[in-house]
């Protein structure tokens, strides 16, 4: 239509699209026209596809083979099918009819035959009954006990049989003729056992009365165990009589007579009754546990009577632990017989009744609630032993001092602890052993405190010796690592419900503390040695030094005596945690004596700030090799220092830098000097910053421009944001009255103050923590405690203060020592938390060297 020849699609396709139709029927806008023709040719091919297929059905339906007649069909054919289905079941149903009919007489048969065979079964059954009933009432009474006991077993079994026939009068009456011979047949048994052990004619009757045993055992469980029971009360009769009706043969002096008299008897027993009775009847065993019912009851009774004496001596402790011990060995004896029994009879019947008790315990428990005797008498010895090991010298005088060695009486306190945990556990597990466990851990504390931390307090010129420092440290780091032992070595042995209350890692904080007490009085020893250099740079004249040249004389002096000194005290320091513990804190001391000592070189040029600048630096590199002393290597030149280290020791020597960067400005002009110690030290204080015009010598009159401009470029727009409110370096510096004293750190470091802190170790640990808490590093080990040390004797070391303690009423020196103690564990635990423990702090446990 529009000109374009295209084949217009079929209407037949399967794919057939009608927008495709219509866009080829009007693909122009002229075609508009012919929708009108289009459409009555659609509607007419519509017309004559109806009517196509109004024909077609019309075909389908009433043709000569459409589907309504085979609908028709169909349905006939299932209507026959129905009617057979039928038929077939109701010929099913009368051929059933048929059957039933001809066997009912056959079923009728059976339970005829079925019925008179359990008839004659039953009639058999009770005839052999009624014979075997008269045999055995004859075989009674002539005491032939051994066909009786195999009859009686059938008459028993036979008899169970007729349980349900009971209405019967003839069945009730014969079953109670059998129950009666039954107990005829229990008492007659017993008689005979009675009569021959009253008359000692068990020898002769033995034959009797094994056979008689086998009776008890048809007879049943109640039988056997009233003969048996008789049998043990008859056994144990004269020893009751004996130790039960007299006090003396009785009491616990006499614990050994009872356990041989027992002895005395189950020979006795295996000699002439053992084969009386049958192996599964277990009698010697059943006679060895009432012999320690009984025994146990004695002992209660004898104890208690004991411990209500009011005049007199209670119970001694070694007789008490004598008999305790001489118990648990016949226990163990007991234990180990009757379980070898019980072995031995595995491959019989009677193995099948397993043991149901045991024999530990069984008398050894009466003794148990009175075991706290002991545990007091090992307080009492331990606390003996703590003034001995004080007096007595560390090393036995035949052996020489070795970098190894641990003080001599903490090797026999160990094994003191040892033997008698051992001691404890055999005799308790319960309660007794975790009192034992906490008197230990007591006398730890006072070992700790008494001993250990009392050589480190030594008075005098010298103090304790650098031998006595490292057998003190080397002790607390043996005691360190046995308490956990200890403590594991308890729970093992322990009951597992208390193993939540054993807990001695207070104990192993408190020797953490004395090691880290030991490391500091390493350090003090080096400090000592250090004083002349430390002189040489108070008296020299920093305010008049006109050029920077090489490093200070003092400094070369310093460097010598530092390096000499720690090599003597590292030779003799075994473990590599010890090492960089003395190296850390030495360090930290050096550094904080340092800026101590330019606060007393006042006042200090911008010369001379340079010149300690360069110092600083000087010391700096010596001390990065400080740990090359440690085990040195054949060529010590090829040492390089851990890099952990090399870190350390720069943070905390650049801790001095802004202070003297700041020193080194000069006051003008005077906006310089400002922006230099806001840029350096960065606080918004006052006070600190006119501690660094003191340190430059300023005079007064000159400070107030200074302080104004000061005030003016803190507050300023651009500085507010980074600046702290107070430097943590300048800020302990100079708070005497006057701006005269020295605050980072004492110049001498004395252990004796650690004691002086018992009157108030929180507020020291506090302060010291406030002090330092810009610079504390978990590799610092004992910075905690220094510092509380060293603000004790500031604030309370003068002799005023000294005296005034002396002075204190008796109840605060009653607490100095626990106060002390306290402050070792509280040290520990800081080592604990921030370090790991010793060891772990220096990146690994077993003492091996750190990193490169």
């Amino acid at each position: 239509m529009n000109g374009v020849a295209s084949e217009p699609p079929s209407l037949d396709a399967a794919d057939y699209d009608p927008i495709q139709h219509l866009n080829l029927l009007f693909s122009h806008p002229s075609t508009v026209s012919s929708i009108s023709r289009v459409s009555s040719t659609l509607q007419s091919q519509h017309n004559d596809l109806s009517a196509e297929i109004s024909s077609l059905q019309t075909a389908q339906a009433y043709g000569p083979d459409s589907s309504l007649e085979r609908m028709q069909s169909a349905q006939a054919e299932l209507a026959g099918l129905f009617k057979k289905i039928e038929t077939v079941r109701s010929r099913a149903i009368q051929t059933e009819q048929n059957i039933t009919s001809m066997t009912a007489d056959i079923k009728r048969l059976d339970g005829t035959k079925r019925n008179l065979t359990l008839s004659m079964t039953a009639l058999k059954r009770l005839q052999m009954l009624t014979t075997a009933y008269e045999q055995l009432r004859g075989l009674a009474k002539t005491r032939q006990y051994r066909e009786c006991a195999s009859l009686l077993q059938a008459v028993l079994q036979l008899m169970r049989h007729f349980n349900s026939y009971r209405s019967i009068d003839q069945i009730a009456t014969l079953s109670r003729g059998v129950g009666e011979l039954q107990r005829e047949l229990l008492e007659q048994v017993c008689e005979d056992f009675e009569i021959a052990f009253a008359k000692g004619e068990v020898g002769a009757r033995k034959a009797t009365l094994v056979e008689a045993c086998g009776v008890m055992d048809a007879l049943g469980d109640n039988a056997r165990a009233r003969l048996v029971t008789w049998y043990v009360n008859t056994e144990l009769r004269e020893y009751r009589q004996v130790f039960r009706g007299n006090d003396e043969a009785g009491s616990l002096d006499n614990i050994g007579r009872r356990y041989a008299w027992f002895k005395r008897m189950v020979k006795g027993y295996e000699e002439e009754h053992a084969a009386i009775f049958p192996p599964h009847w277990r009698v010697g065993e059943t006679l060895a546990m009432a012999f320690c019912d009984g025994t146990r009851d004695d002992y209660k009774g004898i104890l208690e009577k004991s411990m209500r004496r009011l005049d007199g001596p209670k119970i001694d402790v070694n007789l008490l632990l004598g008999c305790l011990q001489e118990t648990m060995d016949f226990e163990q004896t007991l234990e180990r017989r009757f379980a070898s029994e019980s072995r031995a009879s595995i491959d019989t019947l009677s193995s099948a009744d397993e043991r149901t008790q045991s024999f530990n315990g069984a008398i050894s428990v009466a003794f148990e609630p009175y075991l706290s005797l002991w545990v007091e008498s090992q307080d009492k010895a331990l606390a003996a032993m703590i003034p001995k090991y004080k007096a007595q010298p560390l090393l036995p005088l035949d052996e020489e001092f070795s970098p190894q060695a641990v003080i001599s009486s903490a090797i026999e306190l160990f094994h003191f602890y040892k033997l008698t945990l051992s001691q404890c556990a055999k005799l308790s597990t319960s309660e007794r052993l975790l009192d034992l466990a906490k008197t230990l851990a007591k006398y730890l504390d006072e070992y700790a405190q008494q001993v250990l931390f009392a050589i480190l307090q030594k008075p005098g010129q010298t103090g304790t010796s650098l031998q006595d420092i490292i057998l003190v440290l080397n002790t607390a780091d043996f005691w360190h690592a046995n308490t956990g032992q200890l403590e594991e070595n308890i729970k093992k042995r322990i009951d597992n419900e208390l193993v939540p209350k054993v807990d001695l890692s207070s104990q192993a904080d408190a020797f953490l503390g004395v090691a880290s007490a030991a490391v500091i009085a390493l350090v003090n020893k080096v400090e000592v040695d250090c004083e002349g250099a430390w002189r040489e740079m108070k008296n020299t004249n920093w305010s008049k030094m006109e050029s920077v040249g090489d490093q200070s004389s003092y400094v070369g002096e310093l460097v010598s005596h530092v390096n000499a000194k720690a090599e003597e005290i590292l030779a003799v320091v075994v473990k590599q945690q010890y090492a960089r513990a003395f190296a850390d804190k030495l360090v930290e001391h050096l550094a904080n004596t340092y800026i101590n000592t330019i606060v007393q070189c006042r006042p200090i040029s911008e010369v001379g700030a340079e010149q300690m600048l360069l110092d600083k630096y000087v010391l700096t590199k010596a001390l990065e090799n400080l740990l090359s002393h440690h085990n040195p290597s054949s060529q010590p030149q090829q040492h390089v220092p851990p890099s952990s280290f090399v870190k350390r020791v720069n943070a905390t020597m650049t801790r001095i830098d802004p202070l003297l960067k700041t020193l080194q400005v000069r006051p003008s002009p005077p906006e310089g000097l400002v922006q230099a110690y806001l840029i350096h030290v960065g606080d918004r204080s006052d006070t600190n910053f006119r501690k660094i015009l003191e340190l430059k010598g300023i005079r007064k009159q000159d400070q107030g421009h200074l302080m104004e401009l000061f005030a003016i470029h803190r507050d300023g727009p651009g500085a507010g944001d980074k600046l702290v409110a107070q430097s943590p370096l300048l800020t302990p510096l100079m708070n005497a009255p006057g701006l005269g004293g020295v605050g980072v750190g004492s110049s001498n470091l004395n252990l004796m103050s650690i004691d002086r802190l018992a009157s108030g170790p929180g507020a020291a640990l506090s302060t010291a923590a406030q002090g330092a808490a810009s610079r504390f590093d978990a590799a610092s080990l004992g910075e905690k405690l220094l510092n509380a040390a060293r603000d004790g004797v500031e604030r309370m070391g003068t002799p005023a203060a000294h005296e005034l303690a002396q002075q204190q009423g008796s109840s605060a020196g009653q607490n100095n020592a626990a106060s002390i103690n306290e402050n070792l564990k509280n040290f520990g635990k800081f080592f604990r938390r921030d370090i790991g423990g010793l060891g772990a702090r220096f990146g690994k446990r077993d003492g091996s060297a750190d990193e490169h």
